[in-house]
């Protein structure tokens, strides 16, 4: 299976149901909403997947992009996604582990962070919170995290070493949420 991204370049995807990339539509409507501030950005894809988002953050022009995902062949993926867009001047890495272990890793803030972790999964709260913790969310970025609308994220993210994340939007596309989120 395939997907198309911005530029209607052709990106690869997992065989079955092991990922579920996200909705074109979604993924339209997040870069309207991050229109103008893509370009030059520092890009953190958790939960990846394909890298879909990662990519077209790249093809808008993203200085760099880091990607996690747990799954090896998710990992194959991404990078072979990634060669196809990346240029001389942007920089990329695909990390392979699970998403709290790589995040402990990172270093530096980032102007834009995408988590889409399986919707039934308990990664919500202790990455949210970890974020926060960590303070990866550079001044004046934003986080968006997809999930199932049924199940609404909370509208505040606490930290014991930081003012922690704030809800700033929510947007509902179909099956799809987003709960985007800020420096509180």
């Amino acid at each position: 299976m395939s997907i198309r991204i911005y530029g209607n370049r052709q990106l690869k995807t997992l065989p079955g149901l092991a990922t579920r990339p996200t909705p074109s539509r979604v993924r339209q409507a997040l870069f309207n909403i991050w229109q103008g501030n893509i370009t030059g950005c520092r890009w953190l894809d958790l939960c990846a997947g394909s890298g879909a988002m990662g990519a077209e953050a790249l093809c808008r022009g993203a200085a760099e992009a880091i990607a996690i995902d747990q799954s090896a062949p998710a990992c194959r993926i991404i990078q072979q996604n990634w060669q196809q867009v990346v240029q001389p001047h942007q920089k990329i890495q695909v990390r392979r582990g699970g998403v709290l272990q790589q995040m402990a890793t990172l270093s530096g803030t980032f102007d834009r962070i995408y988590f889409d972790p399986p919707y039934q999964g308990e990664l919500y709260q202790p990455v949210l919170e970890a974020i926060a913790r960590r303070q990866l969310l550079a001044p004046g970025g934003e986080l968006a995290a997809e999930h199932d609308p049924q199940q609404p994220l909370p509208d505040r993210i606490p930290s014991q070493t930081s003012s922690g994340l704030v809800a700033v939007r929510h947007k509902q596309y179909g099956n799809t949420a987003l709960t985007f989120y800020g420096n509180a």
